[in-house]
């Protein structure tokens, strides 16, 4: 796969592990190892995919990776941005996502994982047509891996698919989203999503997270919702805690074909 990728690292030996890596794969590597070039080799308009390291030095006081990703968008950068990052906070990630971060990656991290995201986000960004897209359409955009969902017309996408939600599916699968590899309580999904208007009693989130499963999940793998319980030991084994969008680490396949096979043999 031919592309060419801004990678923005400020470790030496990362950024030469992953420039080879890429080149390896066929790509076309600009490596700068500051936030300043950075920023001014993202604005060249020359790459189809930039990876931002999240503590580099910007060379600005008090401006880390994510305010470099934030004056690319600014400057309507429109690639897909990768971050680098140790910082596993929902904080962080919440505020790279209203940046327009499409994705994140935790170091220490296996090369081949970084290839997945990397082929993934170049796949959604040719598929989706980012690149013709206003700041304003942009910015209505959630993405983590090969799922996107377009909070304008509460539309989400797998794999090239796509699906309509309702109005509260929307708002349940931005929740989530804002908070990958994050359990969620029945607490925060219905502050966050309900307003806490309803008796936390009833099963009306249970009933949500099955209409999106069954839009979003149910026909592929791996499968990106996933229900916590309490663990034996903890004195909850068993119980409901909540739910989890798990960032995938592969690409989405469809299953409904092997299904059928299954069933009918």
């Amino acid at each position: 796969m031919f592309m060419r990728v801004l990678v923005v690292e400020d470790e030496q030996k990362m950024a030469d592990l992953i420039k080879r890596g890429l080149e390896k794969e066929g790509m076309k590597v600009d490596l700068v190892s500051d936030g300043r070039t950075g920023l001014e080799a993202g604005k060249s308009g020359k790459h189809e995919l930039i990876v931002l390291d999240m503590g580099l030095d910007s060379g600005l006081p008090g401006r880390d990776g994510l305010e470099i990703a934030r004056e690319l968008r600014n400057s309507d950068v429109r690639v897909p941005v990768l971050v680098l990052t140790t910082n596993e906070s929902p904080e962080m990630k919440v505020r790279g996502r209203e940046i327009g971060v499409n994705d994140y990656l935790t170091k220490p991290f296996d090369f081949s994982e970084l290839m997945t995201r990397v082929r993934t986000l170049h796949r959604l960004a040719n598929q989706n047509g980012h690149s013709g897209q206003s700041i304003k359409e942009r910015n209505s955009l959630m993405q983590i891996g090969d799922l996107v969902l377009n909070l304008s017309n509460r539309r989400a996408s797998r794999a090239g698919i796509e699906v309509q939600l309702t109005g509260k599916e929307s708002e349940l699968l931005k929740c989530l989203m804002s908070y990958p590899d994050q359990t969620l309580t029945r607490d925060i999904l219905s502050e966050q999503v309900w307003d806490g208007n309803f008796d936390q009693l009833t099963n009306v989130i249970d009933v949500y997270i099955n209409y999106l499963r069954n839009k979003i999940d149910r026909n592929f793998e791996p499968k990106l919702i996933e229900t916590v319980r309490g663990r034996r030991g903890d004195g909850e084994s068993n119980r409901l805690r909540g739910y989890k969008f798990v960032t995938p680490l592969t690409e989405s396949r469809l299953v409904v074909a092997i299904a059928a096979e299954s069933k009918a043999s």
